[in-house]
């Protein structure tokens, strides 16, 4: 099961911030609408596939999702927009995937 949810995080990062980014490039590049829609979409698959959660609690898979995003912003940064992290992001994005770990993957009662 954990594997299944790590999977669903990736990819619902991969829709979130890779839609985030066409709408980002699509307006403040002028890169065109037609980017900016296709972004909309993808903002829309994220939420679908977030659902896919075997967790069912929302305020969990959400929070712990948001470690996955900050991690996936800084990924998305480094392969598509020339970002370099320094110590500081790096450690930063350690914290959140142990705050991911925590949250999601504890055994509970």
């Amino acid at each position: 099961m954990t594997g299944r949810s790590i999977l669903l995080f990736v990819a619902a990062a991969i829709a979130e911030i890779g839609g985030a980014y066409l709408v980002w490039i699509g307006l403040r590049d002028g890169r065109g609408l037609w980017l900016v829609a296709i972004g909309v979409i993808a903002l829309g698959l994220y939420g679908v596939i977030a659902s896919f959660q075997p967790d069912a609690t929302f305020g969990r898979v959400l929070a712990a999702y948001g470690g996955v995003f900050v991690v996936g912003s800084l990924a998305w940064g480094m392969a598509f927009d020339d970002f370099k992290p320094d110590r500081f992001d790096l450690i930063g994005a350690a914290i959140c995937l142990i705050g991911v770990s925590v949250i999601m993957y504890a055994p509970r009662a």
